[in-house]
Protein backbone atom coordinates (compact mmCIF):
# COMPACT_ATOMS: atom_id res chain seq x y z
CA UNK A 1 0.00 0.00 0.00
CA UNK A 2 1.32 3.38 -0.91
CA UNK A 3 2.31 5.93 2.21
CA UNK A 4 -0.06 8.00 0.93
CA UNK A 5 -2.94 5.73 1.50
CA UNK A 6 -1.49 4.61 4.54
CA UNK A 7 -1.89 8.54 5.84
CA UNK A 8 -5.40 7.93 6.09
CA UNK A 9 -4.71 4.71 8.29
CA UNK A 10 -1.51 6.03 10.16
CA UNK A 11 -1.96 3.28 13.20
CA UNK A 12 -1.29 -0.69 11.88
CA UNK A 13 -3.75 -3.03 12.76
CA UNK A 14 -0.91 -5.49 14.40
CA UNK A 15 3.30 -4.51 14.23
CA UNK A 16 6.05 -6.71 15.38
CA UNK A 17 9.13 -5.25 16.59
CA UNK A 18 12.56 -6.66 17.43
CA UNK A 19 10.79 -10.08 17.95
CA UNK A 20 13.43 -12.69 18.49
CA UNK A 21 12.48 -16.38 19.47
CA UNK A 22 15.00 -19.61 19.84
CA UNK A 23 14.03 -23.45 21.13
CA UNK A 24 17.37 -24.69 22.70
CA UNK A 25 20.00 -23.25 21.00
CA UNK A 26 18.60 -22.76 17.51
CA UNK A 27 17.95 -19.23 16.47
CA UNK A 28 14.41 -19.01 14.93
CA UNK A 29 13.79 -15.31 14.76
CA UNK A 30 16.48 -12.67 14.65
CA UNK A 31 15.13 -9.22 15.49
CA UNK A 32 11.71 -9.37 12.80
CA UNK A 33 9.72 -6.07 12.06
CA UNK A 34 6.79 -5.89 10.62
CA UNK A 35 3.61 -4.13 9.89
CA UNK A 36 0.00 -4.42 8.94
CA UNK A 37 -1.97 -1.85 8.12
CA UNK A 38 -6.04 -1.42 7.50
CA UNK A 39 -6.34 -2.56 3.81
CA UNK A 40 -3.72 -4.54 3.18
CA UNK A 41 -2.30 -8.18 1.93
CA UNK A 42 1.31 -8.42 3.20
CA UNK A 43 2.44 -11.37 1.38
CA UNK A 44 5.06 -13.18 3.78
CA UNK A 45 7.09 -15.79 1.52
CA UNK A 46 9.85 -17.91 2.92
CA UNK A 47 11.65 -21.28 2.94
CA UNK A 48 10.87 -23.87 4.66
CA UNK A 49 12.03 -23.38 8.23
CA UNK A 50 12.77 -19.67 7.78
CA UNK A 51 10.12 -18.90 10.57
CA UNK A 52 6.72 -18.11 8.90
CA UNK A 53 5.08 -20.51 11.20
CA UNK A 54 6.75 -19.38 14.29
CA UNK A 55 6.07 -15.49 13.75
CA UNK A 56 2.19 -16.09 13.29
CA UNK A 57 2.34 -18.71 16.21
CA UNK A 58 3.71 -15.58 18.53
CA UNK A 59 1.17 -13.26 16.80
CA UNK A 60 -1.27 -15.89 17.79
CA UNK A 61 -0.14 -16.68 21.50
CA UNK A 62 0.69 -19.68 20.94
CA UNK A 63 4.39 -19.20 21.17
CA UNK A 64 5.76 -16.12 23.39
CA UNK A 65 8.58 -14.31 22.16
CA UNK A 66 12.07 -13.80 23.73
CA UNK A 67 12.64 -10.34 22.68
CA UNK A 68 10.82 -7.55 21.00
CA UNK A 69 7.07 -6.26 21.45
CA UNK A 70 3.64 -6.40 19.74
CA UNK A 71 1.32 -3.73 18.94
CA UNK A 72 -2.57 -3.99 18.33
CA UNK A 73 -3.90 -0.27 16.87
CA UNK A 74 -0.75 1.11 18.32
CA UNK A 75 -1.31 -0.45 22.02
CA UNK A 76 1.25 -2.51 23.39
CA UNK A 77 -0.16 -5.96 24.18
CA UNK A 78 0.94 -9.54 25.56
CA UNK A 79 -0.45 -12.71 23.63
CA UNK A 80 -0.14 -15.21 26.30
CA UNK A 81 -2.52 -17.35 24.77
CA UNK A 82 -4.62 -17.54 21.57
CA UNK A 83 -8.14 -16.62 23.44
CA UNK A 84 -6.08 -13.48 24.14
CA UNK A 85 -5.46 -12.88 20.18
CA UNK A 86 -8.73 -14.17 19.26
CA UNK A 87 -10.10 -11.42 21.30
CA UNK A 88 -8.05 -8.74 19.60
CA UNK A 89 -9.16 -9.54 16.57
CA UNK A 90 -6.88 -11.80 15.01
CA UNK A 91 -7.52 -15.25 13.55
CA UNK A 92 -4.78 -17.57 11.61
CA UNK A 93 -6.18 -19.84 9.28
CA UNK A 94 -3.93 -23.11 9.41
CA UNK A 95 -2.59 -24.90 6.49
CA UNK A 96 -3.12 -27.86 7.31
CA UNK A 97 -7.01 -28.27 8.52
CA UNK A 98 -7.72 -28.50 12.51
CA UNK A 99 -11.19 -30.08 11.97
CA UNK A 100 -13.37 -32.58 14.83
CA UNK A 101 -14.14 -35.26 12.18
CA UNK A 102 -17.12 -36.89 14.07
CA UNK A 103 -19.13 -33.27 13.96
CA UNK A 104 -20.20 -31.71 11.20
CA UNK A 105 -19.17 -29.16 8.65
CA UNK A 106 -21.87 -26.33 10.79
CA UNK A 107 -20.59 -27.65 13.94
CA UNK A 108 -17.01 -27.63 13.22
CA UNK A 109 -17.64 -23.76 11.97
CA UNK A 110 -19.70 -22.09 14.95
CA UNK A 111 -18.19 -23.45 17.47
CA UNK A 112 -17.28 -21.47 20.34
CA UNK A 113 -19.77 -19.10 19.30
CA UNK A 114 -22.71 -17.87 22.38
CA UNK A 115 -24.92 -16.77 19.62
CA UNK A 116 -27.97 -18.90 18.64
CA UNK A 117 -28.07 -21.24 16.13
CA UNK A 118 -30.95 -19.78 14.14
CA UNK A 119 -28.81 -16.79 13.82
CA UNK A 120 -25.33 -18.50 13.65
CA UNK A 121 -27.04 -20.71 10.69
CA UNK A 122 -28.07 -17.89 8.82
CA UNK A 123 -24.59 -15.63 8.93
CA UNK A 124 -23.00 -18.79 8.12
CA UNK A 125 -25.29 -19.03 4.65
CA UNK A 126 -24.84 -15.85 4.16
CA UNK A 127 -21.28 -15.65 3.84
CA UNK A 128 -21.09 -19.15 1.65
CA UNK A 129 -23.53 -17.36 -0.59
CA UNK A 130 -21.70 -14.08 -0.95
CA UNK A 131 -18.12 -15.97 -1.82
CA UNK A 132 -19.80 -18.24 -3.61
CA UNK A 133 -18.77 -21.90 -2.02
CA UNK A 134 -21.40 -24.63 -1.52
CA UNK A 135 -20.61 -27.20 1.17
CA UNK A 136 -23.13 -29.57 2.71
CA UNK A 137 -23.50 -28.21 6.36
CA UNK A 138 -24.70 -31.33 7.74
CA UNK A 139 -21.91 -33.34 6.13
CA UNK A 140 -19.28 -34.91 8.59
CA UNK A 141 -16.26 -33.64 8.24
CA UNK A 142 -14.37 -36.74 8.53
CA UNK A 143 -15.67 -37.04 4.65
CA UNK A 144 -14.24 -33.86 3.57
CA UNK A 145 -11.79 -33.79 1.23
CA UNK A 146 -8.59 -31.53 1.76
CA UNK A 147 -9.88 -29.08 -0.12
CA UNK A 148 -13.22 -29.17 1.69
CA UNK A 149 -11.82 -29.09 4.71
CA UNK A 150 -9.88 -25.77 3.97
CA UNK A 151 -12.95 -24.34 2.96
CA UNK A 152 -14.34 -25.00 6.57
CA UNK A 153 -11.35 -23.30 8.06
CA UNK A 154 -11.37 -20.44 5.80
CA UNK A 155 -15.19 -19.73 6.91
CA UNK A 156 -14.44 -20.03 10.41
CA UNK A 157 -12.41 -17.33 10.11
CA UNK A 158 -14.85 -15.22 8.04
CA UNK A 159 -17.40 -16.03 10.37
CA UNK A 160 -15.58 -14.54 13.35
CA UNK A 161 -15.02 -10.94 11.88
CA UNK A 162 -11.27 -10.22 12.24
CA UNK A 163 -9.77 -7.28 12.35
CA UNK A 164 -6.34 -8.95 10.81
CA UNK A 165 -6.67 -12.16 9.10
CA UNK A 166 -3.83 -14.67 8.71
CA UNK A 167 -3.84 -16.78 5.56
CA UNK A 168 -1.23 -19.77 5.91
CA UNK A 169 -1.28 -21.17 2.07
CA UNK A 170 -5.01 -21.14 1.96
CA UNK A 171 -4.86 -22.03 -2.15
CA UNK A 172 -2.69 -25.12 -1.50
CA UNK A 173 -5.63 -27.72 -2.13
CA UNK A 174 -7.91 -25.57 -3.83
CA UNK A 175 -9.70 -25.73 -7.34
CA UNK A 176 -9.39 -22.97 -10.40
CA UNK A 177 -12.84 -21.96 -9.18
CA UNK A 178 -12.37 -21.85 -5.47
CA UNK A 179 -8.92 -19.45 -5.68
CA UNK A 180 -11.08 -17.03 -7.69
CA UNK A 181 -13.63 -17.02 -5.27
CA UNK A 182 -11.27 -16.92 -2.30
CA UNK A 183 -9.19 -13.93 -3.79
CA UNK A 184 -12.75 -12.10 -4.54
CA UNK A 185 -13.22 -12.83 -0.38
CA UNK A 186 -9.71 -11.15 0.03
CA UNK A 187 -10.65 -8.43 -2.51
CA UNK A 188 -13.92 -7.35 -0.41
CA UNK A 189 -12.11 -7.52 3.22
CA UNK A 190 -9.88 -5.04 1.82
CA UNK A 191 -12.74 -2.92 1.53
CA UNK A 192 -13.43 -3.41 4.59
CA UNK A 193 -10.35 -2.27 5.70
CA UNK A 194 -9.33 -5.55 7.03
CA UNK A 195 -5.43 -6.15 7.16
CA UNK A 196 -4.35 -9.91 5.79
CA UNK A 197 -1.27 -11.69 6.22
CA UNK A 198 -0.96 -13.84 3.22
CA UNK A 199 1.55 -16.77 3.10
CA UNK A 200 2.48 -18.51 -0.03
CA UNK A 201 4.61 -20.51 -2.02
CA UNK A 202 3.31 -19.53 -4.97
CA UNK A 203 4.74 -16.14 -6.39
CA UNK A 204 1.87 -15.74 -9.26
CA UNK A 205 -0.30 -15.28 -6.21
CA UNK A 206 1.64 -12.45 -4.38
CA UNK A 207 1.30 -9.75 -7.68
CA UNK A 208 -2.46 -11.01 -7.64
CA UNK A 209 -3.52 -10.17 -4.41
CA UNK A 210 -1.02 -8.80 -1.98
CA UNK A 211 -0.53 -4.88 -1.86
CA UNK A 212 3.22 -5.46 -0.30
CA UNK A 213 5.22 -8.38 0.43
CA UNK A 214 7.57 -9.32 3.12
CA UNK A 215 10.48 -11.85 2.69
CA UNK A 216 11.64 -14.07 5.91
CA UNK A 217 15.00 -15.86 5.21
CA UNK A 218 16.67 -17.49 8.38
CA UNK A 219 14.55 -15.92 10.81
CA UNK A 220 15.01 -12.24 8.97
CA UNK A 221 13.11 -10.45 7.12
CA UNK A 222 15.34 -9.29 4.21
CA UNK A 223 13.50 -7.86 1.78
CA UNK A 224 9.96 -6.12 2.15
CA UNK A 225 7.80 -2.90 0.13
CA UNK A 226 5.36 -2.84 -2.08
CA UNK A 227 4.19 -5.89 -4.48
CA UNK A 228 4.57 -3.29 -7.41
CA UNK A 229 7.96 -2.62 -6.36
CA UNK A 230 9.24 -6.12 -7.56
CA UNK A 231 9.40 -8.59 -9.83
CA UNK A 232 9.28 -12.73 -9.73
CA UNK A 233 12.37 -12.75 -10.25
CA UNK A 234 13.57 -10.45 -7.42
CA UNK A 235 11.57 -12.64 -5.14
CA UNK A 236 13.23 -15.91 -6.13
CA UNK A 237 16.91 -14.29 -5.84
CA UNK A 238 15.45 -12.61 -2.45
CA UNK A 239 14.55 -16.23 -1.05
CA UNK A 240 17.62 -17.82 -2.20
CA UNK A 241 20.86 -17.95 0.15
CA UNK A 242 23.68 -15.04 -0.37
CA UNK A 243 25.97 -15.81 -3.08
CA UNK A 244 23.76 -18.94 -5.10
CA UNK A 245 22.51 -19.02 -8.13
CA UNK A 246 18.52 -19.62 -8.86
CA UNK A 247 17.39 -23.01 -9.32
CA UNK A 248 19.16 -24.85 -12.56
CA UNK A 249 17.00 -24.09 -15.38
CA UNK A 250 16.24 -27.64 -16.61
CA UNK A 251 15.34 -26.23 -20.33
CA UNK A 252 18.67 -26.53 -21.23
CA UNK A 253 19.49 -29.72 -20.33
CA UNK A 254 20.24 -32.49 -22.40
CA UNK A 255 16.39 -34.43 -22.96
CA UNK A 256 16.22 -37.86 -23.72
CA UNK A 257 13.39 -38.71 -25.70
CA UNK A 258 10.91 -41.65 -24.16
CA UNK A 259 11.39 -44.18 -26.62
CA UNK A 260 6.85 -45.27 -27.30
CA UNK A 261 7.91 -47.98 -29.31
CA UNK A 262 9.19 -50.05 -25.95
CA UNK A 263 7.05 -52.23 -24.12
CA UNK A 264 5.21 -50.20 -21.52
CA UNK A 265 6.45 -50.10 -17.60
CA UNK A 266 2.89 -50.03 -16.09
CA UNK A 267 -0.57 -50.28 -17.57
CA UNK A 268 -4.01 -49.86 -16.27
CA UNK A 269 -6.66 -51.55 -18.28
CA UNK A 270 -10.48 -50.03 -17.69
CA UNK A 271 -9.36 -50.10 -14.12
CA UNK A 272 -12.26 -49.23 -11.60
CA UNK A 273 -12.87 -47.90 -7.94
CA UNK A 274 -14.25 -45.76 -5.75
CA UNK A 275 -14.47 -42.14 -6.95
CA UNK A 276 -12.93 -43.42 -10.56
CA UNK A 277 -14.10 -46.04 -13.26
CA UNK A 278 -12.54 -47.32 -16.62
CA UNK A 279 -9.24 -45.73 -16.46
CA UNK A 280 -6.74 -46.61 -19.63
CA UNK A 281 -3.48 -45.46 -19.31
CA UNK A 282 0.32 -46.61 -20.34
CA UNK A 283 3.49 -45.51 -18.71
CA UNK A 284 6.89 -46.02 -20.60
CA UNK A 285 10.19 -46.24 -19.61
CA UNK A 286 11.78 -43.04 -18.32
CA UNK A 287 8.61 -40.93 -19.03
CA UNK A 288 6.93 -38.92 -16.59
CA UNK A 289 3.42 -38.82 -17.47
CA UNK A 290 1.16 -35.90 -16.22
CA UNK A 291 -1.97 -36.42 -14.53
CA UNK A 292 -3.89 -33.20 -14.53
CA UNK A 293 -7.81 -32.33 -13.08
CA UNK A 294 -9.67 -30.73 -10.28
CA UNK A 295 -9.86 -31.81 -6.83
CA UNK A 296 -12.42 -34.21 -6.20
CA UNK A 297 -12.05 -35.78 -9.84
CA UNK A 298 -10.67 -39.03 -8.93
CA UNK A 299 -6.94 -38.87 -9.11
CA UNK A 300 -6.06 -39.81 -5.64
CA UNK A 301 -8.28 -42.10 -5.74
CA UNK A 302 -6.90 -44.26 -8.47
CA UNK A 303 -3.38 -43.64 -6.59
CA UNK A 304 -4.65 -45.05 -3.16
CA UNK A 305 -6.16 -48.14 -5.19
CA UNK A 306 -2.55 -48.90 -7.30
CA UNK A 307 -0.76 -48.98 -3.70
CA UNK A 308 -3.31 -51.21 -2.54
CA UNK A 309 -4.85 -49.04 -0.03
CA UNK A 310 -8.72 -49.28 -1.65
CA UNK A 311 -10.35 -51.89 -2.98
CA UNK A 312 -9.93 -52.78 -6.84
CA UNK A 313 -13.65 -52.61 -8.27
CA UNK A 314 -12.39 -53.95 -11.92
CA UNK A 315 -9.66 -53.76 -14.13
CA UNK A 316 -6.00 -54.93 -14.13
CA UNK A 317 -3.04 -53.00 -13.21
CA UNK A 318 0.31 -54.59 -14.90
CA UNK A 319 3.22 -53.78 -13.51
CA UNK A 320 6.69 -54.81 -15.78
CA UNK A 321 4.14 -57.30 -17.60
CA UNK A 322 2.77 -58.88 -13.93
CA UNK A 323 -0.19 -58.15 -12.91
CA UNK A 324 -0.89 -56.46 -9.72
CA UNK A 325 -4.09 -56.07 -9.45
CA UNK A 326 -5.52 -56.19 -5.62
CA UNK A 327 -1.85 -56.58 -4.53
CA UNK A 328 -1.28 -55.69 -1.08
CA UNK A 329 0.80 -52.35 -0.68
CA UNK A 330 3.61 -53.52 0.32
CA UNK A 331 3.64 -56.57 -2.35
CA UNK A 332 3.14 -53.32 -4.77
CA UNK A 333 6.05 -51.83 -3.37
CA UNK A 334 8.17 -55.28 -3.44
CA UNK A 335 6.99 -55.21 -7.30
CA UNK A 336 8.49 -52.33 -8.10
CA UNK A 337 6.02 -49.24 -7.36
CA UNK A 338 5.87 -46.41 -4.65
CA UNK A 339 3.98 -43.53 -3.84
CA UNK A 340 4.03 -40.29 -2.22
CA UNK A 341 0.71 -39.30 -0.92
CA UNK A 342 -1.04 -36.10 -1.08
CA UNK A 343 -1.81 -35.36 2.54
CA UNK A 344 1.54 -36.14 4.40
CA UNK A 345 0.40 -35.49 7.78
CA UNK A 346 -2.51 -38.22 7.11
CA UNK A 347 -0.83 -41.04 5.53
CA UNK A 348 2.90 -39.88 4.96
CA UNK A 349 4.98 -39.65 8.56
CA UNK A 350 5.95 -40.68 11.78
CA UNK A 351 6.02 -37.69 13.28
CA UNK A 352 7.17 -38.93 16.75
CA UNK A 353 10.05 -40.61 14.87
CA UNK A 354 12.93 -39.30 13.96
CA UNK A 355 14.01 -38.05 10.36
CA UNK A 356 16.45 -41.65 9.89
CA UNK A 357 13.62 -44.17 11.02
CA UNK A 358 10.97 -42.05 8.56
CA UNK A 359 13.57 -42.18 5.38
CA UNK A 360 14.09 -45.68 5.82
CA UNK A 361 11.10 -47.29 7.38
CA UNK A 362 10.09 -48.55 3.68
CA UNK A 363 13.26 -50.66 3.24
CA UNK A 364 12.87 -52.33 6.80
CA UNK A 365 12.51 -55.72 5.37
CA UNK A 366 15.57 -54.94 3.14
CA UNK A 367 18.60 -57.39 3.75
CA UNK A 368 21.04 -54.45 3.19
CA UNK A 369 19.25 -53.06 7.07
CA UNK A 370 19.64 -56.32 8.73
CA UNK A 371 17.48 -59.09 9.67
CA UNK A 372 17.08 -58.94 13.19
CA UNK A 373 19.47 -55.40 14.37
CA UNK A 374 19.00 -52.77 12.20
CA UNK A 375 22.05 -51.51 10.28
CA UNK A 376 22.94 -48.17 11.79
CA UNK A 377 25.06 -47.49 9.03
CA UNK A 378 23.65 -48.32 6.13
CA UNK A 379 20.26 -46.20 7.46
CA UNK A 380 22.63 -42.93 7.98
CA UNK A 381 24.17 -43.61 4.60
CA UNK A 382 20.49 -43.45 2.99
CA UNK A 383 19.66 -40.77 4.81
CA UNK A 384 21.99 -38.26 4.35
CA UNK A 385 21.67 -39.36 0.68
CA UNK A 386 18.10 -37.69 0.86
CA UNK A 387 19.20 -35.03 3.31
CA UNK A 388 22.14 -33.79 0.97
CA UNK A 389 19.87 -34.22 -2.52
CA UNK A 390 16.95 -32.49 -1.20
CA UNK A 391 18.73 -30.01 0.79
CA UNK A 392 16.37 -30.57 3.80
CA UNK A 393 16.55 -28.32 6.96
CA UNK A 394 17.62 -30.76 9.53
CA UNK A 395 19.54 -30.25 12.82
CA UNK A 396 20.52 -34.17 12.73
CA UNK A 397 19.03 -37.43 11.46
CA UNK A 398 17.85 -37.82 15.04
CA UNK A 399 15.76 -34.72 14.84
CA UNK A 400 12.27 -35.87 15.25
CA UNK A 401 10.10 -35.10 12.00
CA UNK A 402 7.32 -33.54 13.55
CA UNK A 403 9.01 -31.00 14.59
CA UNK A 404 10.50 -30.08 10.95
CA UNK A 405 8.22 -27.60 8.71
CA UNK A 406 5.98 -28.45 6.26
CA UNK A 407 8.29 -28.36 3.42
CA UNK A 408 10.92 -30.43 5.07
CA UNK A 409 8.39 -32.87 6.02
CA UNK A 410 7.17 -33.72 2.54
CA UNK A 411 10.78 -34.08 1.40
CA UNK A 412 11.18 -36.92 4.16
CA UNK A 413 8.13 -38.52 2.55
CA UNK A 414 9.53 -37.91 -0.89
CA UNK A 415 12.50 -39.58 0.08
CA UNK A 416 11.46 -42.40 1.79
CA UNK A 417 9.40 -43.66 -1.27
CA UNK A 418 12.59 -42.91 -3.42
CA UNK A 419 14.64 -45.21 -1.01
CA UNK A 420 13.16 -48.68 -2.44
CA UNK A 421 14.68 -48.42 -5.53
CA UNK A 422 10.91 -47.96 -7.31
CA UNK A 423 10.70 -48.51 -11.61
CA UNK A 424 7.49 -46.14 -11.25
CA UNK A 425 6.68 -43.71 -8.61
CA UNK A 426 3.52 -41.94 -8.22
CA UNK A 427 3.80 -38.54 -7.35
CA UNK A 428 0.87 -36.99 -5.60
CA UNK A 429 1.13 -33.20 -5.74
CA UNK A 430 5.11 -33.68 -4.64
CA UNK A 431 5.40 -29.50 -3.81
CA UNK A 432 2.42 -29.20 -2.39
CA UNK A 433 3.27 -26.71 0.71
CA UNK A 434 7.38 -26.39 -0.63
CA UNK A 435 8.69 -23.40 -1.48
CA UNK A 436 10.00 -21.74 -4.62
CA UNK A 437 13.61 -22.87 -3.71
CA UNK A 438 12.97 -26.10 -2.32
CA UNK A 439 10.44 -26.76 -5.26
CA UNK A 440 13.82 -26.39 -7.94
CA UNK A 441 15.48 -29.00 -5.42
CA UNK A 442 12.65 -31.46 -6.11
CA UNK A 443 11.99 -30.98 -9.91
CA UNK A 444 15.96 -31.96 -10.27
CA UNK A 445 15.13 -35.12 -8.54
CA UNK A 446 12.81 -35.83 -10.69
CA UNK A 447 14.64 -34.94 -13.85
CA UNK A 448 17.35 -37.14 -12.95
CA UNK A 449 15.53 -39.72 -12.22
CA UNK A 450 14.03 -39.85 -15.12
CA UNK A 451 17.26 -39.42 -17.06
CA UNK A 452 18.21 -42.97 -14.75
CA UNK A 453 14.87 -44.56 -16.24
CA UNK A 454 12.75 -44.49 -14.07
CA UNK A 455 9.00 -43.99 -14.68
CA UNK A 456 7.08 -40.94 -12.88
CA UNK A 457 2.97 -40.57 -12.65
CA UNK A 458 2.75 -36.64 -11.86
CA UNK A 459 -0.56 -36.17 -10.22
CA UNK A 460 -0.78 -32.12 -10.07
CA UNK A 461 -3.60 -29.66 -9.82
CA UNK A 462 -0.14 -27.01 -10.57
CA UNK A 463 -0.83 -26.89 -14.43
CA UNK A 464 2.74 -25.03 -14.65
CA UNK A 465 4.06 -27.73 -12.94
CA UNK A 466 3.26 -30.36 -15.35
CA UNK A 467 3.55 -28.46 -18.21
CA UNK A 468 7.35 -27.75 -17.18
CA UNK A 469 7.90 -31.61 -16.18
CA UNK A 470 5.65 -34.12 -18.24
CA UNK A 471 6.67 -36.01 -21.64
CA UNK A 472 2.90 -36.73 -21.98
CA UNK A 473 -0.53 -36.07 -19.79
CA UNK A 474 -4.11 -37.45 -19.31
CA UNK A 475 -6.83 -35.36 -17.71
CA UNK A 476 -9.28 -36.84 -15.27
CA UNK A 477 -12.74 -35.56 -15.04
CA UNK A 478 -15.48 -36.69 -13.22
CA UNK A 479 -14.05 -39.91 -12.13
CA UNK A 480 -12.56 -40.87 -15.67
CA UNK A 481 -9.63 -40.41 -18.45
CA UNK A 482 -11.06 -37.62 -20.57
CA UNK A 483 -8.23 -36.21 -22.82
CA UNK A 484 -4.31 -37.28 -23.51
CA UNK A 485 -2.05 -34.75 -25.00
CA UNK A 486 1.27 -34.97 -26.21
CA UNK A 487 4.83 -32.98 -25.64
CA UNK A 488 3.90 -30.18 -27.61
CA UNK A 489 0.20 -30.39 -26.50
CA UNK A 490 0.45 -29.61 -23.25
CA UNK A 491 -0.29 -26.03 -22.38
CA UNK A 492 -2.16 -25.03 -19.43
CA UNK A 493 -5.34 -23.60 -21.73
CA UNK A 494 -5.27 -27.35 -22.92
CA UNK A 495 -4.88 -28.74 -19.61
CA UNK A 496 -7.63 -26.75 -17.59
CA UNK A 497 -10.07 -26.93 -20.54
CA UNK A 498 -10.05 -30.56 -20.01
CA UNK A 499 -9.84 -31.06 -16.95
CA UNK A 500 -13.05 -29.24 -16.58
CA UNK A 501 -14.69 -31.42 -19.19
CA UNK A 502 -14.53 -28.69 -21.93
CA UNK A 503 -13.31 -30.31 -25.33
CA UNK A 504 -11.52 -28.76 -28.47
CA UNK A 505 -14.74 -29.08 -30.34
CA UNK A 506 -16.91 -27.50 -27.84
CA UNK A 507 -14.57 -24.68 -27.45
CA UNK A 508 -14.61 -24.13 -31.21
CA UNK A 509 -18.42 -23.85 -31.53
CA UNK A 510 -18.80 -21.66 -28.08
Amino acid sequence: MAQAERSINPVPLVAVKGIHKSFSLNAVLKGIDLAVYPGEVVALIGGNGAGKSTLMKIIMGIYQQDEGTIEINGEEVRLTKPSVALSKGIYMVPQEPLLFPNMTVEENIVIGFQKSKSELHKELVDTMNEIGWHLDLNRKASSLSIAEQQLVEILRGLLRHAQMLILDEPTSALTFDEVESLFKCVNDLRAKQIGIIYITHRLAEVFEIATDVAILRDGVVTLSGAASDFTREMLVKGLLPPNMEEAVDHSGKPYTKVDYTAEPIFELQNYSGYGFSHMNLKVYPGEILGVAGVVGAGRTEMATTIFGMDKVLGGKAILGGKDITGFSTRAVIKAGLNYVPEDRHLNGLFKICDVAANTTSALLKDKEMGNCFLNKKCEHTVTQQYVDNFRTKVTGQDQLTGSLSGGNQQKIVIARSLSTQPKIIILDEPTRGIDAAARGDVYSIIHDLREQGVSILLISSDMEEIVELADRAVTVCQGTINGEFGKEQITQDNLMAAAFGVTCEQEAQA
